[in-house]
């Protein structure tokens, strides 16, 4: 899930990034999705930054979580995860 705030929005420099990885991996195993955490109570406590944060759930569990645009971070998480 990218956490985003409505005066930053969503990361878009690693949306080809989420793309290329699903298309390796399958649609199956990875969905990805955006949350505004300024309308979601439950993400409060990532509100006022302005870094992208990019939280990792299985099972209806949060897993992991990558703060900032790190490519390669992210991509080491995405696979480590599934």
């Amino acid at each position: 899930v990218d956490a985003f705030q409505a005066w930053c929005g969503p990361c878009k420099t690693v949306v080809d990034l989420f793309r290329k990885i699903r298309n390796e991996v399958g649609s199956d195993l990875l969905h990805f999705a955006v949350a505004e955490v300024d309308s979601i109570d439950a993400l409060e406590k990532y509100r006022g930054k302005c870094e992208p944060v990019f939280l990792f759930y299985a099972g209806g569990e949060l897993v992991a979580v990558v703060r900032g645009a790190n490519a390669p971070l992210l991509h080491k998480t995405i696979l480590e995860q599934l």
